[in-house]
C-alpha cells in the first residue's frame, strides 16, 4: 500500500474516532434543537383513564393533630388496584356534628349518621369514621341499612365503643348494596396500620385518595388558629367532582380539629359556614344521595372547652374553619368532571341575599353559560337569559354585566366601550370572574362553578364501567 493511501486511511480513522467521541454531544445538541413531543398528562390516582384536572392544586402539608389516626386499605369495591376503604380512629371524648344532603332518597350511611347525631347525647363520644368508595349503598332498602349497621357493629367491637359512636359514609354507584363483609375482612389490617408510624401528611393524603371516585386529585386543606391562647389545628379532606350542586353538602367532607367543642356548638358553626362554602359551589346542578360533611373535635390541643355558641373565643376558630371549608369547596369545582375553567360568579344589587344566591346559581348551573365559557366566548346574552328566567326581581334597564374588569353590558344594553379583542383574551384565562348587577337592591352572593366540556359527557357516559 502506498504512503498516500496509508495516510488517507489513517486520516479517516482519526476523523471517525473524533466523530465517535463527540457523538453524545452532537446527539444532545440535536435533541435540544429539535421540537420535543409534549410530556404526557399524569394519570389520576382514582378511576383509570382519567387525566389530572388542569386546575388541580397540590395536597397541603398537615402536621400531627392529636386524637386522630387515619389509614386506608383495599377492600375490593373496585376491580382495579386501589385503596377504597378509609378509617379514622378518634380518642375518647371526641365530639362530632354533621350536615347532610336534603335529597329525598338519602343513603343508608346518611340515615345512620343523622339518626345517631340527632339522638340525645349524640356526637358526645365519637370514636371512628368508616368510609368506602365504589358503592354508595343508596336506594338499597332495609338490606342497605342492615349492611351499614353490621359495619358499625364490627368496627365498634374492634375499637371498644358503641355502634352509635361509629360514623359511616359511602360514595360510588347508587343502587348497589354494600358488601359489608369486605370491610369486616380488612379490619385486622386496618388496626395494624393505625398502630404503625406513618407521617400525618401521608395519612391525610392517603385518605384523600381513598375516598375518590371520579376525582382526579386528592383534596385537602389545613389551618391553624388559637382559642384562649392555645394553638388549635384544623385539617380536612373532601371528595367530589360530579353530581355536585348546592343542597348540602355537594360531596363527602371530613374535618378534624384538636379543639375542645361541644357538639351543639360544632353543629351551629358547621351549619353557618356550609351556606357560603359547600352550598355555594356547583358543577352540574345535580345533588347526590350521599352528601355528608362531618366535623370532629378531639380536644387534644389543651384549649378550654367551648360549650356555648355565643362564646367570643370562637371568633378566630370560626374564621379558620371557614377558610378550610372554602378551600375544599373550591377544590371540588377545580376538579369538576372535564373542567378547564374555574369560574367565580357574583350577583350584586339583588333584593335579598336569598334572591342573589338564586340568581347566581341560575347563571352557574346554565348549560348554555357553561358551554360558552368552555368555548372561551363572553356570551353575555346567555347570562341575561339565566338571570331573567329565575322570576327574581331584576331591573332590566339597570342590568350590568362584567367579565373580570371588562364591561360587557351596562344600563340594560351592550356597553358603548365593549371591546371584543380584550374580552376574547380574558376568556382564555383558566380562572374567570363574572359579575352581574341586577339593580334591584343591595344584597350580594357568590357562587363558584366550572365550565361544561366534552370531558363531562365522556366521564359520565361510562361511569359504571
Amino acid at each position: 500500500m502506498s504512503n498516500d493511501k496509508k495516510s488517507g486511511s489513517a486520516g479517516k480513522a482519526i476523523e471517525h474516532a473524533i466523530e465517535k467521541a463527540f457523538d453524545p454531544l452532537t446527539s444532545a445538541i440535536k435533541r435540544a434543537t429539535q421540537p420535543q413531543p409534549p410530556a404526557p398528562t399524569p394519570a389520576a390516582p382514582g378511576k383509570p383513564g382519567l387525566e389530572v384536572s388542569p386546575l388541580a392544586v397540590p395536597f397541603p402539608t398537615i402536621p400531627p393533630i392529636g386524637g386522630v389516626e387515619i389509614t386506608t386499605a383495599r377492600a375490593g369495591f373496585y376491580k382495579h388496584e386501589r385503596d377504597d376503604l378509609t378509617v379514622f380512629r378518634f380518642a375518647r371524648g371526641t365530639t362530632c356534628a354533621g350536615v347532610f344532603t336534603r335529597h329525598k332518597v338519602g343513603s343508608a350511611p346518611v340515615d345512620w349518621c343523622r339518626r345517631h347525631l340527632d339522638a340525645p347525647g349524640g356526637g358526645l363520644d365519637v370514636r371512628a369514621l368508616v368510609v368506602n368508595a365504589g358503592c354508595a349503598n343508596a336506594f338499597t332498602g332495609k338490606a342497605g341499612a342492615d349492611a351499614a349497621r353490621r359495619t358499625a357493629s364490627e368496627v365498634a367491637k374492634r375499637f371498644g365503643c358503641r355502634q352509635r359512636d361509629v360514623m359511616l359514609a359511602s360514595t360510588g354507584v347508587i343502587g348497589v348494596l354494600l358488601d359489608d363483609k369486605k370491610i369486616a375482612a380488612k379490619l385486622h389490617e386496618v388496626e395494624t396500620k393505625l398502630d404503625s408510624e406513618v407521617p400525618p401528611t401521608e395519612q391525610w393524603a392517603a385518605a384523600g385518595r381513598g375516598i375518590m371516585t371520579t376525582d382526579t386529585f386528592p383534596k385537602g386543606s389545613y389551618a391553624e388558629t388559637t382559642i384562649d391562647g392555645f394553638k388549635v389545628r384544623i385539617a380536612g379532606i373532601a371528595k367530589g367532582s360530579g353530581m355536585i350542586a348546592p343542597d348540602m353538602a355537594t360531596m363527602l367532607g371530613f374535618i378534624v380539629t384538636d379543639a375542645n367543642i361541644h357538639p351543639t356548638v360544632l353543629r351551629a358553626i358547621l351549619g353557618l359556614h356550609v351556606r357560603t362554602t359547600f352550598n355555594s359551589v356547583t358543577v352540574d346542578g345535580d345533588t347526590s344521595t350521599n352528601d355528608t360533611c362531618l366535623l370532629f373535635a378531639t380536644g387534644a390541643s389543651g384549649a378550654p372547652r367551648i360549650g356555648r355558641v355565643g362564646d367570643r373565643r370562637l371568633k378566630e376558630f370560626s374564621a379558620a374553619l371557614d377558610k378550610v371549608m372554602l378551600d375544599l369547596a373550591h377544590q371540588l369545582v377545580r376538579d369538576g368532571e372535564g373542567a378547564s375553567k374555574f369560574v367565580r360568579i357574583t350577583v350584586d344589587g339583588a333584593s335579598s341575599p336569598a334572591s342573589a344566591r338564586k340568581l347566581a346559581k341560575s347563571i352557574a348551573d346554565s348549560p348554555l353559560v357553561k358551554t360558552a365559557i368552555a368555548g372561551e366566548d363572553a356570551n353575555w346574552g346567555r347570562i341575561v337569559m339565566a338571570v331573567g328566567k329565575t322570576e327574581e326581581p331584576v331591573d332590566r334597564d339597570h342590568l350590568a354585566i362584567k367579565f373580570g374588569p371588562h364591561v360587557a353590558a351596562v344600563e340594560g344594553a351592550i356597553s358603548p366601550h365593549y371591546d371584543e379583542a380584550k374580552m376574547s383574551a380574558y376568556m382564555k384565562k383558566s380562572e374567570i370572574e363574572i359579575t352581574v348587577d341586577v339593580g334591584s337592591g343591595r344584597a350580594s352572593a357568590t357562587v363558584w362553578t366550572c365550565d361544561l366540556t366534552k370531558g363531562y359527557i365522556e366521564i359520565n357516559g361510562d361511569y359504571r364501567s
